[in-house]
């Protein structure tokens, strides 16, 4: 037997993810008085030891481990960075949220941290198994916190939809990777590439492999047309679930589409290319409509989500040229920007639904911002910041997001489908402007004074002024994520 004993460094930062998972499980049993406190102490201890220790282990070398099946490199290392920081905000903003309605619970933060250590597998997977496995790690913990509330007929339907449309969808996803095992006769992405090269794959099974890949890809971004789930997700599950489920996940589902489309079927990009051009161009349509009929504000923001990660579709497929290295580079970067900068501008968005929230009452009307400017002037002032850049209004964070991906395309020679989304995003700024209007023109509902803990109001505020900053100041964050996919590539 020749076993080589796999190399631990590249992982450290999941080894010590998965284990501080089973000590706050076993710490929380034990110590049952302070275990809310204690669990959530150990889960943003353990998010921000795990920041350090992929800081320390980043080397900008790509290195394989396990046999190949996980890859160190340095996008992978960035999204890490970013899925641990997007958690921890959200957990931040969430606590006093699930407190007040007694679901402050140790098992909460413990799921929290299994679904970012699946995240972290989905990142660093260099074969389709333990991207799968990843994926459903990822999966069944958010299936089980969007039916966290147990007496919620709401939360429970909602998690039954999502579970019922995930089982499905991971269906898809796992019949796809098996139609290209059947094609290629491997699972690696770099050996799977290499055959489509050499051209001794199957091509007819391998694109309907690629189909049915495309299919899942989609349901984890939530684009058309598998975006049924989203709204209803999205309105269903507690406001604290919900800002978790609008975060992180999209960079680990970004990371998969990288993966699996640009590592591994790179050569069958004119068929994936025309694939993504249907999607991500009816999903900005469809998102932007059906967001302006909406008066819920996590519905809004769920469609306005779905028209979101349609940009990042077209970043993606504005990448296929033949031959330009540095092109696809930068359609790349303006992709993993743009995802980045939605990240971010939901949990500031979330955030500002969580803190209008209390208990006995949801924040999640339109109607709930009326009059807000005159509750605090400052924190309208962070939901107009956040309000401008979903619509791409200059100079914030999401105008250069979307002036990133526009350039690519229009690059790309795709005239119509920039033009396509620009007039989706005119009409689309008109339910962003409207709570504005709501904030600073209309009378308040509720008069009463806004309450939150000063590390969420710290947050919050800090959440909403890197929105106008990094807008200000694009260039840092956009020479990041091209120089990690350089890196990478």
């Amino acid at each position: 037997m020749n076993f080589v004993v796999p190399d631990f460094y590249p992982a450290a930062a999941e080894i010590f993810v998965a284990v501080m998972t089973l000590v706050i499980m076993l710490a929380s049993t034990f110590a049952r008085s302070i275990a809310r406190n204690l669990s959530y102490l150990l889960t943003q201890a353990t998010l921000i030891v795990a920041a350090f220790i992929t800081i320390f282990t980043m080397d900008g070398e790509v290195v394989y481990t396990f046999s190949n099946l996980f890859i160190s490199d340095l996008m992978g290392d960035f999204l890490k960075l970013m899925i641990y920081g997007s958690t921890a905000v959200a957990l931040l903003y969430g606590r006093g949220y699930m407190a007040d309605r007694k679901l402050d619970k140790p098992e909460y933060y413990i799921l929290a941290l299994l679904m970012t250590l699946g995240m972290m597998v989905m990142v660093t997977a260099n074969h389709m198994l333990p991207m799968y496995i990843g994926l459903e790690m990822m999966s069944l913990a958010l299936y089980t916190m969007v039916a966290f509330d147990r007496d919620s007929p709401r939360s429970t339907e909602a998690a039954m939809k999502y579970f019922v449309l995930g089982a499905l969808a991971s269906g898809l996803l796992l019949y796809g990777m098996s139609m290209v095992y059947g094609a290629t006769g491997t699972l690696e992405f770099s050996a799977i590439a290499q055959s489509l090269h050499n051209q001794t794959a199957n091509t007819t099974v391998l694109m309907f492999g690629l189909v049915f890949l495309v299919a899942g890809i989609s349901f984890k971004l939530g684009v058309v047309p598998f975006h049924m789930w989203v709204p209803d997700v999205y309105q269903g599950a507690p406001t604290a679930v919900t800002l978790v489920i609008a975060t992180a996940p999209k960079l680990a589902a970004f990371a998969m589409a990288v993966r699996l489309l640009i590592w591994a079927l790179f050569d069958l990009a004119q068929e994936w290319q025309m694939m993504l051009m249907l999607v991500a161009g009816a999903s900005i349509v469809l998102g932007n409509l059906a967001a302006i009929a909406q008066q819920n504000i996590k519905r809004m923001l769920a469609y306005s989500g779905i028209s979101h990660m349609g940009f990042v579709l077209l970043g993606l497929l504005a990448g296929v040229v033949e031959g330009d290295r540095q092109f696809a580079l930068n359609a790349y970067s303006s992709a993993m920007f743009y995802a980045v900068a939605y990240v971010i501008m939901s949990l500031a968005s979330f955030g500002m639904v969580i803190l209008l929230s209390r208990a006995g009452f949801e924040a999640e009307n339109v109607e709930d911002f009326k009059g807000l400017n005159k509750r605090s002037p400052w924190y309208a002032l962070m939901m107009l910041f956040v309000m401008f850049s979903m619509a791409g209004v200059p100079f914030f964070i999401g105008f250069f997001a979307k002036l990133s991906v526009l350039q690519a395309v229009v690059a790309a020679g795709y005239f119509w489908l920039a033009v396509l989304a620009v007039v989706m995003s005119v009409i689309g700024a008109f339910y962003y402007l409207r709570v504005v209007k709501l904030m600073y023109f209309d009378q308040p509902v509720d008069a009463s004074p806004i309450r939150a803990p000063a590390e969420v109001r710290v947050m919050l505020s800090a959440n909403g002024l890197a929105i106008a900053g990094l807008g200000l100041m694009p260039q840092m964050l956009m020479s990041v994520c091209a120089y990690a996919l350089l890196a990478s590539l």
